[in-house]
Formats: structure tokens, C-alpha cells, sequence
């Protein structure tokens, strides 16, 4: 029904919603705690009814922090994506406390008008209104919706960081034990990384490493592939058996990443004087996945297939090619006539015993 992006980018909103409508339910009951049988606030004398709080903040905290989670995602994610932590909290929140502003408005104004039996244009719901913020009391509020606001970039720069799926299955408690999956692994390489790094040096390497991971993570998501990890200049992208295999999903996402290089091929060469391109090895198999570490926890997979792998995308300079497969992955791949699979015979890898069956790709 959806796109594979388009569900990652459902994930990564829904915490932002589910984040605002807890706490604005936990403020509801701090509220009655504060007021008790008391039926209007003390400080500004407008009416309370905590039947009718209960019920709308939670909702209108729901829906903000939809709305908060959508301006994230399809936005300032982007707008703020080389920006530094510092600048992107100092920047963000600006813009979050003009929504919450007016979120808190229209909020104030719609619970008035219900209560007074009135329209949301009504003089009188107003006036309430701008009673209840004009006084000191709304610096609690204010106080209590920066919180969220933080939680919420917090939740959001971790979940950038370690990726949605992973810290959900932190959370779900999915791998606090071990357990074993079958998994399509990729293991690609940039080409010449060494010489590149000797000639752009250091810090220049670093901003074109930068952007060449940026413009992979598309297509990664876009075939629903998962990052496992970033080494140097290699990068270690897995899939499910079924979400790799699934209209040969693993291979397309190969070429789709070719592509969005490509497309910034000119953009590169003005930039660092190289076009960066890559190597790629796929095999598949069990592997066993969990949780390890106590200062750091990380979600790890280990098995077999993840060493066949690497050593296969060694050889793709011994054939000349720019991805090598594995007899067993090719053999449940679909077959179909866009995509020409060739035998390149049984080859021994460095360091196992067992032979494989390699092939390549045609153009």
C-alpha cells in the first residue's frame, strides 16, 4: 500500500504523536491534582472543566504532535540536515514554540467558546483567552510544552543516529535475546578509496564521504534495505529475506544507488576533482542477531554469512566487475529479462575451505 519510504517516514512521526498525547494527558491529571473540585483557574478566573480537558488536550497534543512530527520529517530534517546540534535545537525550537503558540490559541479559545455555549470567533472566548495569557501562570505551560519540545529532538536525533527500526526494536525489547533470522547481506566498497583520500586529503575526503553516504541512504530506504553499518568506506546494508528478495528488491537497490551517483556525477567532479563509484558483494543466510554491550548497547549480527560476504566483495577486482553474487542468493532471485545473470564459475575464498559459486550482473 505504501512505499518502503513512505513507511519509514510513517515510523519516525507516529513516536512524535504518541510522545505529545502522553504528556499532554499526564498534564491533564497534574492539572487536577493542582485544581481539585475547583470548576474555573484561580489566576485568571476562567472556567475549568476537567470532563471536557480529558478529553480535548490529549487530542489536540495527538494532532500537534503529528503535525510537529510531519514538519520534522518532510522538512527541517532537511532544511537543518548539515547544521550543528547547537544551531539545529536553537533554530528548531523557535519554529515549534510559533506552533505551540499557536496550537495553545487555539486550544485556549476553542475550550472558552465551548464552555461559554459560543462561537470560536466569539469576543468573550477571547478575552478569556488573552486573560489566560497574559498572566504569569502560562509560563507553566510554556515551560511544560518546552520539555516536550525536547524530548521530542532528543527522541528524534537518536532515532537519526541508531535509525528508527533499530530503536524500536530497542524499545520492543525484539533482539534482548538472541535470536536467529535469515538475511540478505551487501557489502559495498568505493572504488580507489586510499588514492582519493591521498589526494582530496583529510577533511575533504570526509565532506565527500559525507555526501556520498547521503546520496546512497535513498535508495537504501527506497528498496527497503536496512544500514547495519558505516566502516571507513564501506557500507553494510541488510534486508530481510523476503523485503531483499521481493521484486529482486537487493539487486535494484545496486542499481539505483549507481544512478543517484550518477545524477550528482558533475556536482561531485566541480566539488572534489572525482566521481566516486563502488563495488558490491551480496550473499544471504542465517545469521543470529541481539543486543550486546553494557556502556554502549548495539544490535549485532553474527554468523557465517556475514564473513562469505565481505570476502566476496573482495574478488570483484580479481574478475573485474562491479558486483559479484552468490550462487545460492542468484538461485532465489527472480528471473526475469531486464536483469541477465552470468556464471563466472566456482571460486575459493580467502581463508574458508568451501567454494562458491559466483556471478555478475550483465549491462
Amino acid at each position: 500500500m505504501f512505499s518502503p519510504a513512505t513507511r519509514r517516514n510513517i515510523l519516525r512521526i507516529i513516536p512524535f504523536g504518541i510522545i505529545w498525547f502522553v504528556f499532554s494527558l499526564v498534564y491533564t491529571q497534574l492539572e487536577k491534582g493542582l485544581l481539585g473540585s475547583l470548576d474555573y483557574y484561580p489566576a485568571t478566573d476562567n472556567p475549568y472543566n476537567f470532563e471536557r480537558n480529558i478529553f480535548l488536550t490529549p487530542v489536540f497534543g495527538l494532532v500537534t504532535g503529528l503535525l510537529i512530527g510531519t514538519i520534522e520529517v518532510y522538512i527541517l530534517n532537511k532544511l537543518f540536515l548539515h547544521r550543528s546540534f547547537t544551531k539545529k535545537i536553537v533554530f528548531k525550537t523557535l519554529i515549534y514554540l510559533a506552533i505551540i503558540a499557536a496550537f495553545l490559541i487555539a486550544l485556549t479559545v476553542n475550550a472558552n467558546a465551548m464552555e461559554l455555549g459560543t462561537g470560536f470567533l466569539d469576543k468573550h472566548a477571547w478575552h478569556n483567552t488573552s486573560a489566560f495569557f497574559s498572566d504569569y501562570s502560562v509560563l507553566s505551560v510554556a515551560v511544560y510544552m518546552a520539555s516536550i519540545i525536547a524530548i521530542s529532538q532528543f527522541y528524534n536525533e537518536v532515532s537519526d543516529n541508531i535509525g528508527p527500526v533499530v530503536l524500536l526494536n530497542f524499545f520492543t525489547g525484539k533482539y534482548h535475546r538472541a535470536t536467529s533470522e535469515v538475511r540478505i547481506f551487501m557489502f559495498l566498497d568505493m572504488k580507489s578509496s586510499t588514492t582519493i583520500a591521498e589526494h582530496l586529503g583529510h577533511s575533504r575526503y570526509f565532506e565527500l564521504l559525507r555526501n556520498y553516504y547521503a546520496d546512497l541512504s535513498d535508495p537504501i530506504v527506497n528498496y527497503s534495505g536496512e544500514i547495519y553499518q558505516y566502516v571507513g568506506d564501506e557500507i553494510v546494508v541488510s534486508w530481510r529475506l523476503k523485503n531483499g528478495l521481493k521484486d529482486n528488491n537487493c539487486i535494484r537497490c545496486f542499481f539505483a544507488m549507481k544512478t543517484a551517483l550518477q545524477k550528482r556525477a558533475i556536482e561531485y567532479d566541480e566539488q572534489f576533482g572525482v566521481t566516486p563509484s563502488f563495488k558490491a558483494g551480496f550473499h544471504f543466510g542465517t545469521v543470529t542477531t541481539g543486543e550486546i554491550g553494557v556502556i554502549k548497547k548495539e544490535i549485532i549480527f553474527t554468523g557465517d554469512v556475514l564473513n562469505t560476504t565481505a570476502r566476496i566483495q573482495s574478488l570483484c577486482n580479481s574478475y573485474q566487475v562491479d558486483i559479484l553474487l552468490s550462487g545460492d542468493l542468484v538461485n532465489e532471485l527472480e528471473t526475469r529479462p531486464d536483469i541477465q545473470f552470468i556464471n563466472l564459475g566456482v571460486s575459493e575464498l580467502r581463508g574458508r575451505d568451501e567454494k562458491v559459486e559466483l556471478y555478475t550482473i550483465g549491462d
